[in-house]
């Protein structure tokens, strides 16, 4: 029921409060229609399912099979108005003929005209239930498989690989970092606690030059930087990301001494191949911002420390996500973080929703309509965002209600922060 409530059609039908309120014993039941009971008893008198729609008018209008077929046909993703006009038009004459009221017509008429938009059959919601819990339970018992599997198919879903990779760590997981000496292309699974990523997160380099690397490593490790340059015929450019993403470190080089290493022309330069060490470089090591910023470049995440921690000391004003539950209902809050979502769907009524992430977790906001169209080019394009706000705390729900967003400045990743925005 979970999975079938939260959907456009019993949103727009108004459907879902009703059935949250009656579960929790603010409202009493109602059928719409006594005769409607053995069909929705289970859901409280909410019809959240296409087979009870279907059952509703072959009870209240005696439909027969062949007419519930039609209209559930008239419901489907593909209906033409015309056809569900003229299916609805017949179940209003059929009600008529029983003595239906027109009140309990018009109810019935808009749950159905709701799951016309998206209609959502039980056996669809149980299969995905079957799913959520099987992810669940992965992500319980085989975090680390759990994770890398999701890693190795981005991009899809919901969440970016940097957010994926901030969860696994605060689930107890240690990420390893992708490195030239002990990285698969896929990412993969160290021991029940690690996670190393593989090369395939690495931005701007053409797989088959992965695939040729991790070849020449499997007939012989690599004995040292030069080794690694000399036997792989990787292009320049795949040279830079991968010591500036760390990939080198391993064989004896920061990122600044691997990247003044990986600019020699193999073969031609003087030194080439005469032992060195870090010492020879002239360069000094990334500072964090500087290693934040050449990792969101080469991978658009890190499993260093998050970004809002190193910025945390600066922005007393603003609350951790982790505290928010600790607050009381209707305070003041403020909220600065990375944008990881926005959503603006069609049944929202303008309404924007917002997920801002920092190094404890992710917290919402609630910006209404009004709000949003005066803050729309901040809200839409920038990567980081401060929102100011009453926090709404009820039943377990915790949402920042805004009253001002404002762009907060992160300019050495900012462009490189992906969100998933739904609008």
């Amino acid at each position: 029921m979970q999975v079938a409530i939260i959907r456009p059609g019993p949103i727009v039908g108004k459907m879902v409060h009703p059935y949250l309120d009656r579960r929790n014993g603010k409202q009493p039941v109602d059928y719409i229609h006594p005769s409607f009971e053995p069909v929705l008893s289970r859901t409280l008198g909410v019809p959240l399912f296409q087979e009870q729609v279907l059952k509703m008018a072959m009870v209240i209008a005696d439909f027969n099979g062949s007419e519930a077929e039609e209209l559930r046909r008239a419901m489907s993703f593909h209906r033409s108005e015309e056809r569900m006009q003229r299916a609805l038009g017949k179940l209003r004459a059929a009600m008529t003929k029983r003595e239906v009221t027109h009140d309990v017509q018009e109810r019935i008429v808009n749950s159905i005209q709701s799951f016309a938009l998206y209609g959502f059959p039980e056996s669809h919601a149980i299969s995905f239930a079957l799913l959520a819990y099987a992810s669940v339970w992965l992500k319980v018992h085989r975090g680390p498989e759990f994770y890398a599997a999701l890693l190795n198919c981005q991009p899809m879903g919901f969440y970016s690989s940097a957010t994926l990779v901030h969860d696994a760590k605060h689930h107890g997981l240690k990420i390893l970092p992708v490195c030239a000496v002990n990285s698969e292309v896929k990412c993969t699974v160290v021991d029940d606690k690690t996670i190393r990523l593989g090369l395939n997160q690495l931005k701007g380099i053409d797989r088959t030059a992965l695939l040729s690397m991790v070849a020449v490593r499997c007939q012989a490790a690599w004995k040292d930087l030069d080794d690694l340059l000399t036997r792989c015929s990787l292009p320049k450019d795949a040279r830079r990301a991968l010591a500036k993403a760390g990939a080198f470190n391993a064989l004896g080089h920061h990122r600044r001494s691997a990247l003044w290493r990986s600019e020699a022309e193999v073969h031609h330069d003087l030194f080439f191949g005469v032992e060195t060490n870090e010492g020879d470089s002239p360069l000094a090591m990334m500072k964090p911002e500087e290693r934040l910023e050449a990792d969101y470049q080469t991978t658009r995440m890190t499993v260093g420390p998050h970004p809002m921690l190193l910025v945390r000391a600066a922005i007393p004003q603003a609350i951790k996500a982790i505290n928010l539950p600790f607050m009381r209902h209707g305070q003041g809050v403020t909220l600065i973080g990375m944008v990881i979502c926005r959503q603006r769907p069609g049944t929202a009524k303008g309404h924007c929703f917002i997920s801002l992430e920092d190094e404890t977790g992710i917290s919402n906001a609630f910006v209404p309509s009004a709000l949003f169209e005066a803050k729309r080019l901040i809200i839409t394009q920038e990567p980081f965002l401060e929102i100011r706000g009453m926090l709404q705390h009820s039943e377990g729900v915790i949402t920042l209600l805004a009253g001002t967003v404002l762009p907060f400045r992160y300019p050495a990743i900012s462009s490189q922060v992906q969100s998933h925005d739904f609008r």
